[in-house]
């Protein structure tokens, strides 16, 4: 198994939030605005995969305390 970087969840919502700021502004050449676009696709995947694996810990630790049972499905609420 190979090391993970530390990766800051906080940060990087920040950053992407920055980012489509800037995206919706409309005031970026093309070429700077493709740029920042990649960017943001990078930040998503990384925040995807940082969530991913704080829910797989999740249910690892409620499998390991006995709390399978009580699992619910979650729905968020608009």
């Amino acid at each position: 198994m190979t090391a993970k970087k530390s990766f800051n969840l906080e940060k990087s919502l920040a950053d992407l939030e920055s980012l489509v700021e800037e995206l919706e502004s409309g005031d970026l050449p093309l070429d700077k605005a493709m740029k920042k676009f990649e960017e943001g696709i990078k930040l998503t995947r990384g925040c995807q995969a940082a969530l991913k694996d704080a829910e797989q810990k999740v249910e690892i630790l409620l499998q390991s305390a006995g709390g399978e049972e009580s699992l619910q499905e979650f729905t968020a609420k608009d």
